[in-house]
């Protein structure tokens, strides 16, 4: 048994899961894994070609999959899409599985964080067109409610490149989760 439970991060494209993840596995001896990763490793092509040949729907049933394995599995660090939580399947997943943390930073942030990872490895089809405030606007004003609604902490991510932030996040969610007892009947949203 491990100390702490599974750590599930969820969040909008560039609020530092995958950063915040692998810094608190490490801190945590847990072991990190990215969703987004995993489909990619999975499928053998990159997400921007799934969405390109099945559309997000085909690209979220593929997560939902990968997803309900990874949410099964013990002593991890989770970093989930930024549109997991899109399904109900998901968000009960994670929700009954593990400590649910939501990273949150500005709009502002976002844009700046995913404008400068807009290509590199076609890991943000979604935000591909030329309005990325825009496109990160609609998503938040849909996810956000859902990610509040799983969320059994939330974390704020604006500061991240501060040096001394991620050993203090970490000690934060590791409190938190020590904790942390899973609910007899979480309500997913």
């Amino acid at each position: 048994m491990h100390e702490y439970p599974n750590i599930f991060l969820i969040g909008m494209p560039g609020a530092g899961k995958s950063t915040v993840g692998r810094a608190l596995a490490k801190s945590l001896a847990m072991t990190f894994v990215d969703s987004d990763d995993e489909i990619i490793r999975r499928n053998g092509v990159e997400i921007a070609t799934i969405f390109e040949i099945e559309g997000e729907a085909g690209f979220r049933q593929r997560e939902a999959v990968v997803i309900e394995e990874l949410t099964q599995r013990a002593g991890i660090v989770l970093a989930t899409g930024g549109g997991a939580v899109l399904r109900a399947d998901n968000r009960e997943a994670l929700a009954r599985r593990g400590v649910v943390v939501y990273l949150h930073t500005t709009l502002e942030v976002l844009a700046q964080r995913t404008t400068q990872d807009i290509g590199k490895r076609n890991k943000r089809p979604l935000l591909d067109s030329g309005d990325v405030s825009g496109k990160l606007t609609e998503l938040l004003a849909v996810r956000e409610p859902l990610y509040k609604a799983i969320a059994d902490i939330t974390i704020d991510t604006t500061v991240l490149t501060r040096n001394s932030f991620l050993p203090e996040l970490a000690a934060e969610v590791a409190a938190f989760a020590a904790k942390w007892r899973k609910p007899s009947n979480p309500k997913p949203g």
